[in-house]
């Protein structure tokens, strides 16, 4: 049995796996809030208290990068150590992986039915692949083809610094320098902290009108939710905000940009793949043109990125399953048993 994490910002995702027949079963899974705990062992011994069946190994995704099996996350106050969770938990293989990196892995692992393709492109063409993920940050990540399989390369893309492209985004670029007294990122753009900035932008330095509806939902429940909400309405339909509605047009402009130029710096022909939570919550809004048009607008490039296929991961275990297949591949080359390879000799 291989136990999986994919570690978030806000929460923890943990999931153990068997194999039938060469595939991934997932056995159960559970989300725990991060902020609640201060370190994943808690968080793992609580998962697994009860559980009788040996786990072989756990790989667990962790944003940020991975240095010798060893990483102090991004957006929690942990630093983690794959001997260490080895150790305390007592499960032989522990990796740590960057969450991009295990998304890559889980890629290969989910069903057709998991991807819904944004931009056609050359669906038959093959060679590298990128990835990029905007949840509560923004993850990219480099899928290299060796002429075999895709191999996961890892990046921190999403922390080099913010392009603006029109005058618009200029506004938002200044008005982000000064409220952060210092560069921006792409993260601070795309993700779940930059769909609240540009919020913050167009209400404050835009002064488009926040109602008093508006303003208690804000307060009171996610705010990105009740913007994906609000903003993916119709003119005139009880719930629409236009202050919503730019908010998801220059967040979903912004995304397709940064897709485009993940595609030119890998010459992605095998495809852009776009991870995170975000993406498939507004679906609707990533088909009306805005992503695309930005994704397209590459100048003399532009014939190309009309060639490359944009792929959006609905499946939220995508990173659990990388995680567990790369446990199981890691493990089976140190202890030459493997468990995928069993399950198809049964």
């Amino acid at each position: 049995m291989i136990l999986a994490g994919d570690v978030g910002g806000t929460k923890v995702h943990l999931a153990l796996y068997s194999f039938e027949q060469g595939r991934l079963q997932s056995i159960r899974d559970k989300k725990f809030p991060a902020q609640n705990y201060d370190g994943l062992e808690k968080i793992v011994l609580e998962f697994l208290s009860g559980e009788t069946e040996p786990i072989t190994a756990a790989c667990f995704g962790c944003p940020g990068p991975v240095k010798d099996n060893r990483l102090k996350l991004t957006n929690l106050p942990w630093t983690l150590d794959g001997r260490k969770l080895s150790a305390e938990l007592k499960i032989d293989h522990v990796f740590l992986i960057n969450d991009l990196e295990a998304n890559g892995y889980g890629i290969p692992e989910l069903s057709p039915e998991s991807v819904f393709t944004l931009h056609e492109g050359d669906p038959g063409s093959v060679g590298h692949r990128a990835l990029i993920s905007a949840g509560t940050g923004l993850g990219e990540a480099v899928l290299i083809w060796n002429g075999r399989i895709h191999v996961p390369i890892p990046s921190e893309g999403g922390h080099a610094d913010f392009a603006a492209r029109n005058d618009l985004e200029i506004e938002l670029l200044q008005y982000l320098r000064a409220t952060l007294k210092g560069r921006v990122s792409w993260e601070r753009v795309v993700s779940g902290l930059g769909l609240k900035n540009i919020y913050a932008f167009l209400r404050d330095a835009k002064k488009m009108e926040e109602p008093a509806w508006l303003q208690e939902r804000i307060s009171k429940e996610d705010p990105n939710a009740v913007i994906g909400q609000c903003g993916d309405k119709n003119p005139g339909e009880e719930g629409y905000s236009e202050l919503c509605a730019q908010t998801l047009e220059m967040f979903v402009s912004a995304y397709g940009a940064e897709a485009g130029n993940s595609a030119l710096k890998v010459l992605a022909a095998g495809g852009i793949y776009l991870g995170g939570g975000i993406a498939p919550k507004i679906l609707h809004k990533m088909q009306d043109g805005a992503f695309t048009r930005a994704y397209l607008d590459k100048g003399r490039l532009s014939p190309l990125l009309e060639s490359i296929p944009v792929r959006v991961i609905l499946d939220d275990s995508c990173a659990l399953m990388g995680a567990a297949a790369y446990a199981e591949a890691r493990a089976a080359a140190i202890s030459g048993s493997s468990e995928r390879a069993a399950s198809v000799a049964v």
